[in-house]
């Protein structure tokens, strides 16, 4: 299991829209490993595969890691389809590594139904709330090239924006 490094926006590739997993192979749980290695040591609490420059459709997610001495529990979403969707919608402040120290209230479906693969290779359907399916669906947007500040009104998304390059900028000073 290895750490790998986390893109930043900007980067082009995150913007691409991941592909298909075919079948969930040995090559693809080692990926989903180092995935969750790399969320923990950020830390997060949910990485997608394009995040780490691999177009794939695949996430992973732990909402226990945002709560010290939490036991693990980590959930792998391979070919995530959202099935059902609640038109009751819940506010949460987001925030990405791809788009480090940008906090903002982002407005999602409150519940939300997922097909997908499992760590295994089983089909699953999860059915959710919450944080969890604001993770989810947040974690779902990567994997179309979307990042949680093209959610945001115009003027959040400029503001964000140019912290983004101030940051950049002194990192590169």
């Amino acid at each position: 299991m290895a750490i790998k490094e986390i893109l930043k926006e900007p980067n082009i590739i995150l913007r691409q829209i991941s592909t298909p997993v075919d079948a969930v192979t040995d090559d693809i749980r080692a990926l989903m490993d180092d995935m969750l290695d790399t969320m923990y040591d950020a830390p997060g609490i949910g990485l997608a595969a394009i995040q780490i420059g691999v177009p794939k459709r695949i996430i992973v997610i732990d909402l226990n890691s945002a709560e010290e001495g939490q036991v693990p529990a980590p959930l792998y979403f391979v070919n995530p389809v959202i099935t059902v969707i609640n038109p009751e919608l819940c506010i949460y402040k987001e925030g990405c590594l791809s788009v480090p120290e940008i906090n903002e209230n982002v407005s999602r479906p409150a519940e939300i139904s997922v097909s997908y693969l499992d760590y295994d290779g089983n089909p699953q359907i999860l059915q959710t709330d919450g944080l969890l399916a604001t993770c989810l669906q947040h974690e779902m947007d990567h994997l179309e090239g979307i990042l949680f500040i093209d959610r945001l009104s115009k003027f959040k998304r400029q503001l964000a924006l140019q912290k983004l390059r101030k940051l950049n900028k002194l990192k590169l000073s």
